[in-house]
């Protein structure tokens, strides 16, 4: 049985289906969550000028905007930094991996079990918890900086701004230094479950990372690709 997730973690849903939040909103609270419904993209732009949400749930399809460009909205206006789950109906690959690439955490395919959403969540609010707040713990490669309890990286002293999905996936690859990890073991340890051959998240994520702290993203020489394997963390020496 599913017991109810603890500490009242807060979750903004972006959902123009009324009949789908009639839903969803009483399911999560029973398990634990504080949940905001927000029929529109206008909705959820007040609310999100006075709360603060640790995750947000956003169809993709609303009826007064593209849940794409909320999205990019999310990543640019908010000080801090929510999950999204982005949810479709449309159930194309293009739409996903562009979802990831602007900063969503994980996507669901509608229709979906409500048992599946909430350990969906369930898995992001554990990977978020699980890394302990050590005072000033560390990690430096080169002239990037990885401060776990501060959960901030910095490259040459100036902060790049990552998604808990994209910090998460980096602190793990910097942990295990010059181990080659393969997209399942990535998976495995900042999602807690299998991982699909056909899923591209992995690739879409490592990417994007790469976009920020790469000196050339495409020739990285702090992550790099090891073919038919997975990637590999290099830390490069101090200046």
């Amino acid at each position: 049985m599913l017991q109810p997730l603890s500490g009242g973690s807060r979750l903004l849903l972006i959902e123009d289906d009324l009949r789908l939040a009639g839903m969803i909103v009483p399911y999560l609270e029973q398990h634990g969550l504080d949940v905001l419904h927000t029929p529109t993209a206008k909705d959820a732009y007040c609310a999100l000028e006075t709360r603060s949400f640790d995750i947000i749930l956003l169809d993709l399809m609303l009826s007064d905007a593209d849940g794409l460009d909320v999205c990019r909205y999310i990543r640019a206006a908010c000080q801090w930094d929510p999950a999204i789950i982005m949810v479709t109906g449309r159930g194309e690959p293009t739409d996903r991996i562009i979802g990831l690439e602007l900063g969503a955490d994980d996507y669901l395919t509608k229709p979906f079990e409500p048992r599946e959403l909430l350990a969906r969540i369930r898995a992001i609010l554990r990977r978020v918890s699980k890394i302990s707040p050590v005072p000033h713990e560390l990690i430096r490669a080169g002239e990037l900086e990885i401060n776990i309890a501060a959960r901030t990286v910095k490259l040459d002293r100036r902060v790049c701004t990552l998604t808990s999905m994209q910090f998460e996936l980096l602190l793990t690859l910097a942990r295990n230094a010059g181990r080659v990890m393969n997209r399942e073991q990535l998976w495995q340890s900042v999602r807690g479950a299998s991982y699909e051959s056909f899923d591209r998240a992995i690739d879409v994520h490592i990417g994007r990372i790469r976009q920020i702290i790469e000196d050339d993203p495409r020739t990285p020489r702090r992550i790099i690709t090891v073919r038919g394997i997975g990637y590999v963390f290099s830390r490069l020496p101090q200046i």
